[in-house]
């Protein structure tokens, strides 16, 4: 059983022969039971101080691991947006190149269809002058053949439709 201040200031002893003063073992039994009682007291003040840093260190603690789950969920979030990030820039930049490339195949069809149709009219001015010189040869082949020169001649007389045609 632990010895309190109480026990300290109650305490008698028996009265021996040739023994000790009891004013002063009593004076000095209360000095120590006050001492005691102070001891006692500081005693239960630095346990519930203690207590209560305990108390504040398993709060920091919880904190602190709760932190480092927060950095490292925060950190796992950080490299899945990074990498999805990565990811839509590359399809973006793929579709990006699909699109280019069908708009240079888009754009070389009408190239080339444009080259057929610019051909076929070449061919078709080359085959028009042809035709245009062939009909205007045989104009003028007809206008200076004699024929012609014999059809005014039956038709005005000799010498006389040239001049006739001359004037009005």
């Amino acid at each position: 059983m632990a010895l309190r201040p109480e026990d300290i200031e109650h305490k008698e002893f028996p009265i021996a022969f040739r023994g000790y003063h009891v004013d002063e073992v009593n004076a000095f039994l209360e000095q120590v039971a006050r001492e005691m009682a102070l001891l006692l007291e500081e005693q239960a003040r630095l346990r519930k101080r203690v207590a209560e840093l305990e108390e504040r260190l398993n709060h920091y603690g919880n904190l602190e691991e709760t932190l480092t789950k927060t950095l490292v969920a925060a950190e796992k979030t950080a490299e899945q947006v990074k990498a999805n990030a990565h990811k839509e820039a590359e399809l973006i930049l793929r579709e990006a190149e699909k699109n280019a490339n069908r708009i240079v195949e888009e754009a070389l069809a009408k190239v080339r269809k444009i080259n057929l149709e610019i051909d076929e009219l070449k061919q078709r001015a080359i085959v028009y002058r042809n035709r245009f010189r062939t009909l205007l040869e045989a104009q003028l082949e007809m206008l200076q053949s004699h024929d012609w020169d014999r059809l005014t001649e039956e038709t005005f007389g000799e010498g006389r439709g040239r001049e006739e045609l001359r004037t009005p």
